[in-house]
């Protein structure tokens, strides 16, 4: 399986950004998908009450999941920035410490997960009626944090040196597996939400070891050897100073999601299930756009190591551009077709008809969510994660929690809950592109990542 790395130092920036970004584009497609095949089985073959409880989980995975995420992230952009200094040794000790670090990452967040998934779904409120389902699906899904840790991190990898098609081929060949055991355990066995989640966290062992069987075969430039595996103290402080405050930018959003999560809990089972519906359209468009985030990191970290001042700037605003096109194109997509994609996940029109409010209001948001999390992206690229991290904490969380206990207290609408989306976006952004600016200007008169 030969791929040909694209060079981010040289050449036309679209074009390139373009082809390293349509991979990554695809790759979170294919998640997406797999993860909608999860809701559609549920939904059509184990019922509501299966689809309610499956849809009550994703902000409290994506709590766990995000931080792993976030570490990928700055696995990919201390590796970018090595790869674009030309300093060989510093690369392979980031690799042969990464892998360390974020496989024991996965292992603890699963331990937390086991322990804790009960009482925390408790206080999301998630209905009497759904919460055994709901903790023993996300019980189980907690076996895939490990692998999903290595996958994250094999990603960042692959993806900081050019090659963005081989995580893709891993992907696709994992998610068939998911695909089919859905499949054969809840249509076959019929075993409900457990099979549903016993098939995610076998397809997620798949992806693990084929990227970790290609980066021990792999090129020179980031082969992983045992022999050298171990921590370097640098370089895991490194990580930690950009992978970290990432994930927590991840994990910030999914805890303020949660207070959302309990909103879309004040309504009744129909509405839960129709929420929960329609949210499973919105990976759709926040993965295609986050392939573009990806490169704007990535380009602008190789750049940054490179010392090319000028890409850094035509980096950001080209992510930036193609990201908002693909959000907008998308929310108007979805406006279009808004009926035959909820009836993807649901044959209820009750369901479908409730998933519909929540639909209107986030197909003319995702758009806007690019200008801050290109930002972010771009604040990564040049080491400074930190701050974008107070910003996250400020714009997305205390205001999306004052708004559920102000805005939403107050109308008790659905579309009043949903509406706060746009405007933390919106308020975020602002702040997360003035400090990008006000970096940039500064970045080549200081070190990486000080």
């Amino acid at each position: 399986m030969r791929t040909k790395s694209l060079s981010m130092t040289s050449g036309s920036i679209v074009r390139t950004m373009f082809f390293f970004s349509l991979p990554l584009v695809c790759t979170n497609l294919l998640q997406v998908l797999f993860s909608m095949v999860d809701i559609a089985v549920a939904g059509h073959f184990a019922g509501t009450s299966a689809l309610g409880a499956v849809g009550s989980t994703p902000q409290l995975l994506f709590l766990f999941c995000g931080l792993l995420m976030g570490l990928g992230s700055g696995v990919n952009a201390v590796s970018a920035y090595y790869i674009g200094a030309g300093d060989k040794k510093s690369l392979s000790q980031t690799v042969h410490t990464a892998v360390i670090l974020c496989f024991a990452s996965g292992v603890f967040l699963l331990a937390v997960g086991v322990v804790f998934g009960r009482p925390l779904l408790s206080l999301m409120h998630t209905k009497p009626e759904l919460i055994d389902d709901a903790v023993l699906y996300f019980k189980i899904y907690m076996l895939s944090m490990p692998a999903s840790a290595i996958y994250n991190f094999g990603n960042g990898i692959f993806s900081a040196s050019g090659d963005t098609k081989k995580p893709l081929y891993f992907l696709l060949i994992a998610g068939l597996f998911n695909v089919a055991l859905d499949l054969i355990f809840v249509v076959g066995f019929g075993m409900g939400v457990r099979g549903i989640a016993f098939a995610t966290v076998i397809s997620q062992y798949i992806s693990a070891i084929l990227i970790m069987i290609f980066l021990i075969r792999g090129n020179e430039l980031i082969k992983f050897s045992f022999k050298s595996l171990r921590i370097e103290r640098e370089k895991a402080f490194r990580l930690f100073s950009v992978g970290f405050p990432a994930g927590l930018q991840n994990a910030i959003f999914a805890f303020a999601n949660v207070f959302v999560q309990i909103g879309v809990n004040s309504f009744d089972s129909v509405m839960v299930a129709g929420a929960s519906a329609s949210a499973n359209v919105d990976p759709v468009a926040y993965n295609v756009m986050a392939g573009f985030y990806v490169a704007c990191s990535t380009f602008i970290a190789q750049n940054y190591g490179a010392g090319n001042k000028s890409r850094v700037k035509k980096s950001f605003i080209v992510a930036e551009s193609l990201s908002f096109l693909s959000g907008l194109f998308l929310g108007v997509l979805l406006l279009i077709f808004d009926r035959e994609v909820m009836h993807l996940f649901s044959s209820d029109p009750a369901v479908i008809d409730c998933a519909l409010h929540r639909v209107k209001i986030m197909a003319f948001s995702y758009c806007v969510s690019a200008f801050m999390d290109n930002a972010i992206a771009a604040c990564r690229g040049l080491g400074r994660t930190f701050v974008p991290s107070i910003f996250v904490f400020l714009g997305s969380c205390v205001f999306r929690i004052a708004w559920v206990y102000t805005v939403f207290a107050h109308f008790k609408t659905i579309e009043s809950l949903f509406l706060l989306y746009l405007f933390s976006w919106g308020i975020t952004a602002v702040f997360e592109t003035i400090y990008f600016i006000s970096i940039y200007r500064a970045s080549f008169r200081s070190g990486f990542a000080r």
